[in-house]
């Protein structure tokens, strides 16, 4: 059974932490990169996983 991280998606335009999303660590190595909307932009832009 696989473990499952809670990982915190930030803007990248303004850093903003907006988001929260799990993924599994051990089969998805790289940082995880998506396209969401952001509040403080107002627009979609790249978030990405954080420490």
């Amino acid at each position: 059974m696989a473990k499952t991280d809670r990982v915190i998606l930030t803007c990248t335009i303004c850093l903003s932490r907006n988001y929260t999303t799990s993924r599994n660590k051990k089969t998805q190595t790289e940082r995880l990169e998506l396209n969401k909307f952001c509040k403080n932009c107002n627009e979609h832009t790249v978030h990405k996983e954080t420490k």
